[in-house]
């Protein structure tokens, strides 16, 4: 028999080549897929039935032929793998689908494992519910309402100021990105928004930063946005300095001129906040069951002070004359609404050409008590504040002649009662 053997079957043809002394064996080789294989045979019966069946297949259009018999054996394995995973979950995918999404999946992971980038998105990404901006603000507000409401007579957990500000700018966080899902926040979101406010103070930027930070953890815990979104990160919502404001306070003989033009519901407010360093909250909260309750003090109990702390201040005799005539009174030293009180104010200080100042009474008792005493403990004991924060904002701001002046201001039939002012507001005696 002369070698090579050529086997046909129509266009396909398959070669055996006879043994010899560098291949002792018989060999077989054929084209299939574009490439040639060549596979070996101890006999000529064994490589000629290969050869046979090898053309046909070819013929046929079966690429079979193309596959090693370890390819065939993993080709076998995947069929039952894919067989399998259609069994279990009811999705039929063809081996071409499966390879082909897993290498693009691995081709943008790079050097990250499947595995490891499936396992976060099931920890992170999968667990989030698409909600609307909007949506997920009137949840978050309507969650909190119930907090800025008191009930049975207590205080409200929130302020009712505090809660209004907070659904207002979140509304207008809102309203900023409609029709957007808190899940596709981003970065660029948050820029837009806090540059929509740079005709603000850098505080009051601030204060719409801590409130969007607060809105997104809350979207965290209802799985509005992934545990890892990093929105934190962005350079919009880094806190800005702010630079510390001066204090501005009323001088002695502007106390005495809104005194004496304030009418009798507002002038307990007005010495309660400049001689007993009170503020607006805590007096539109007080009872006048408070001011006489403990001889010669004011109490501000936990439920009515700003710190939830309870604190006690010493009635001079300023104080204690300006009071005196509403000794029978009873119920809340304020009793209408804190715009009333707003507007009382407003019209009484333009009324008597004061300009205004924020905070201008509390400021004023900080600061005069601070200067008449140099006691920053005993100045914060008082005001209700840190000893920290009195000695940052408030000394050196007014003379001690200028504090006595100011503890001085009493109701004109009782000025030939003044004291020396070395005792007014005093340390109290250990």
């Amino acid at each position: 028999m002369r070698f090579p053997v050529r086997v046909k079957h129509r266009k396909q043809e398959a070669v055996i080549y006879g043994k010899t002394t560098a291949y002792p064996f018989y060999r077989v080789g054929y084209r299939a897929a574009g490439k040639r294989f060549v596979r070996s045979f101890p006999t000529y019966a064994a490589a000629r039935q290969e050869a046979e069946a090898k053309v046909r297949e070819l013929a046929e259009g079966n690429q079979a032929a193309a596959l090693s018999n370890r390819e065939a054996s993993d080709a076998l394995a995947i069929r039952q793998a894919l067989e399998a995973f259609s069994h279990d979950t009811g999705r039929a995918v063809n081996a071409l689908e499966a390879v082909t999404g897993y290498l693009t999946a691995t081709r943008k992971l790079g050097a990250f494992p499947l595995t490891d980038a499936v396992a976060g998105f099931l920890r992170t990404i999968v667990t989030v519910k698409r909600k609307d901006i909007a949506e997920a603000v009137a949840e978050f507000v309507a969650v909190r309402k119930p907090k800025a409401e008191a009930k049975d007579g207590k205080r409200s957990q929130l302020s009712p100021v505090y809660a209004y500000n907070v659904a207002m700018w979140l509304k207008e966080f809102a309203d900023t990105f409609p029709a957007t899902a808190v899940c596709d926040l981003t970065k660029e979101h948050l820029a837009a928004y806090i540059g929509a406010h740079g005709n603000l103070s850098a505080k009051s930027r601030n204060d719409r930063r801590a409130v969007a930070k607060m809105f997104l953890t809350w979207c965290v815990r209802q799985d509005y946005l992934a545990v890892h979104h990093r929105l934190f990160e962005a350079d919009a919502l880094a806190r800005e300095t702010v630079d510390t404001q001066e204090i501005d306070y009323y001088r002695p003989a502007e106390l005495r001129d809104l005194l004496a033009g304030a009418d009798a519901d507002l002038l307990p407010v007005l010495v309660l906040g400049g001689l007993a360093g009170l503020r607006v909250e805590e007096i539109t909260r007080l009872d006048w069951a408070d001011v006489w309750r403990v001889p010669g003090h004011i109490e501000i109990t936990a439920r009515k002070a700003k710190t939830r702390q309870r604190r006690l201040v010493e009635t001079g005799p300023a104080l204690s004359a300006w009071l005196e005539p509403y000794r029978a009174h009873t119920g809340p030293v304020w009793s209408k609404s804190s715009d009333a009180l707003h507007e009382g104010f407003t019209a009484l200080r333009n009324a008597r050409e004061i300009p205004a100042r924020r905070n201008g009474l509390r400021h004023a008792f900080c600061t005069y008590h601070f200067a008449l005493h140099a006691n920053e403990n005993l100045t914060a004991a008082l005001a209700g504040n840190s000893p920290a924060m009195i000695h940052q904002h408030y000394k050196g701001l007014a003379t001690k002649a200028e504090a006595e002046k100011w503890f001085a201001v009493k109701p004109a039939e009782s000025a030939e009662n003044v004291i020396p002012l070395s005792t007014v507001l005093r340390p109290p005696t250990p």
